[in-house]
């Protein structure tokens, strides 16, 4: 690899010191690298978009935390470039390297000494729009306003499979495992798996488990009616995201999404060894 596109999280990379290194390191190796901009929210700084990422770009570096990194990957997943993300937040699972070794890590990806990982992503929509969004870790249906729970009717491939009564339902990839599907008590797993994870989130019943389904399997949430008096408004997010609204009768479907995040990957650590090593310093 010799072209490079360094995206930095404007809050976590202060004034640029770290991207602006990163370039002139790649540069007087003999590479190119170009640096954009995420997370610019009441910054003087523009937003990138995908026409700023030169056509023979071979990686992203991402510089932030695991947010950065996953909206970095949902926006630029028609690009299918591979990414590998340099924490300089606090937790970090999918962020490999540390800003101590961001430089060692680019002498590697330079001599092409990386391993690849496609991770699965997420497709989402309302039952008779043409509207869809990717997410990376994860699709949410949750309440909208009052302290109040929803009732969502769960299908699979069509075939009715349970009614919840909670705050809400999550369907998480196996990347996005160790994010709010954990908290909900839902399981980890290997985040190269092909699976699709069905948690509910605060369930009023003594039975919601969660569920491991295929990666194939398509998902269908209807919003149901729980009290006459007033229907219950429920929001999607993706990612973390709101961007869709839910009324009573809506149905939302979640499916595998065509394309793949690639990750670059400098070390053969077991997944498990990496959670125990995150978790243990974030405890």
């Amino acid at each position: 690899m010799k072209h490079f596109v360094v995206i930095a999280n404007a809050y976590k990379d202060k004034d640029f010191a770290l991207t602006n290194k990163i370039v002139a390191y790649i540069e007087q190796k003999g590479g190119t690298a170009k640096g954009l901009v995420s997370n610019v929210e009441a910054l003087d700084n523009e937003e990138f978009g995908l026409n700023d990422i030169p056509g023979d770009t071979e990686c992203i570096l991402v510089l932030g935390g695991d947010g950065t990194l996953i909206r970095a990957a949902t926006k630029v997943e028609s690009l299918q470039i591979p990414l590998m993300g340099v924490n300089l937040g606090t937790l970090g699972y999918l962020c490999e390297v540390e800003e101590a070794t961001v430089f060692d890590a680019i002498d590697s990806l330079m001599a092409d000494k990386y391993m690849m990982e496609n991770r699965i992503m997420l497709t989402g929509h309302k039952r008779g729009s043409s509207e869809s969004h990717v997410a990376l870790n994860d699709i949410v249906i949750h309440r909208k306003g009052e302290l109040q729970m929803l009732s969502l009717n769960v299908y699979v491939n069509g075939e009715f499979l349970n009614t919840y009564h909670a705050d809400g339902i999550i369907v998480a990839t196996p990347t996005g495992s160790t994010g709010y599907n954990m908290s909900a008590g839902g399981p980890i797993v290997d985040p190269k798996g092909d699976m699709l994870l069905l948690t509910p989130n605060n369930a009023h019943n003594l039975n919601s488990k969660s569920i491991v389904l295929s990666g194939d399997d398509e998902v269908e949430i209807e919003i149901c009616s729980r009290r006459v008096q007033k229907d219950e408004l429920a929001c999607v997010s993706y990612d973390g995201d709101t961007t869709t609204e839910l009324a009573v009768g809506d149905r939302f479907i979640i499916s595998k999404a065509a394309n793949y995040t690639k990750v670059c990957k400098l070390h053969k650590r077991s997944f498990l060894e990496i959670l125990r090593k995150k978790m243990e310093s974030y405890t």
